[in-house]
């Protein structure tokens, strides 16, 4: 690997009185991180008292975020690996986002993007995510299923290397039951289903039980499974793998992940916070630069 800026990763803090810099401190120091590239920290714990976020250590996780931002775009690093941040703190200072996920898809000026998750034996993609559960089935359409599959498929495409296999899961329970529990599987999802089986080289199944499709995704039978809400593919993906689940930002021109857990600042400080999370978001950003090339 050439010892140029395609091979240094940018890495911020998060809001620094969380578990941010101590799982990012862990993780560097683990021997576990790929070796072939080199890791620029974002962000100040300069006066942060663990478990005490205050107006300021939601600044400099903005401040850490910009920069990241900025240096992606400059070529001055080749990823961007986040640490968590506290949403709720970061709006009032003027954050404007639902999430990290929506920022970079605005600095970068991405409008077609989407969140995934992935860890140990599954990656779900999610349709609608930071979002109200009481709005999701007035949002699900056929087009943005459509869009959110092809981002899945390109993703697992470029991991593997091989058409993936992608289930879809319902919305409602037993995928609607024919329309008796729901129609929207019948009207929204399967049409949607036959488009993504025609416009894409991707298996596709679907739409399937919400209730066994991880079961089945976690046996090997699917690579992928695309998820209609949040929590739907964010409780099995935790259950599955917590310690080691990333968030990756599908569709965006720079590679962006992220440990999938929070601030935590109830245990910050204490050295209980794990860093395997911190570590497959730090090997799983590398492993897609070296993809893209």
């Amino acid at each position: 690997m050439p010892s140029d800026k395609s091979s240094v990763i940018g890495i911020t803090l998060g809001d620094a009185a969380g578990v941010g810099p101590e799982v990012v401190r862990a993780a560097l120091e683990s021997g576990r991180v790929d070796g072939d590239f080199t890791y620029r920290i974002l962000g100040n714990v300069n006066g942060v008292t663990p478990g005490e976020p205050t107006p300021d250590t939601a600044r400099d996780a903005l401040a850490a975020l910009e920069e990241a931002a900025r240096l992606a775009v400059s070529g001055e690093i080749a990823a961007v690996v986040t640490g968590p941040i506290h949403k709720a703190r970061m709006q009032k200072e003027d954050f404007g986002f639902p999430g990290q996920t929506e920022f970079f898809a605005n600095r970068w000026g991405a409008k077609n993007f989407a969140m995934l998750l992935t860890g140990g034996k599954l990656t779900v993609a999610l349709v609608t995510a930071h979002v109200p559960l009481n709005l999701v089935a007035s949002l699900l359409t056929e087009a943005e299923i459509v869009r959110v599959g092809r981002l899945l498929a390109d993703f697992l495409l470029l991991r593997n290397g091989v058409a993936p296999r992608i289930a879809v899961a319902g919305l409602n329970p037993h995928a609607g039951e024919s329309g008796v529990l729901g129609d929207e599987e019948v009207c929204v999802i399967a049409p949607a289903v036959k488009r993504l089986e025609s416009e894409t080289s991707a298996q596709w199944t679907g739409p399937v039980s919400p209730d066994t499709v991880f079961n089945r995704a976690v046996a090997g039978e699917f690579d992928g499974v695309l998820c209609m809400y949040h929590d739907q593919g964010l409780i099995p993906l935790k259950l599955h793998a917590f310690d080691e689940g990333v968030n990756v930002t599908l569709g965006l021109p720079h590679i962006r992940t992220s440990p999938d857990h929070g601030t935590a600042f109830d245990i910050a400080g204490t050295g209980r916070a794990r860093p395997d999370s911190m570590i497959a978001a730090i090997n799983l950003a590398a492993e897609l630069v070296r993809k893209r090339r």
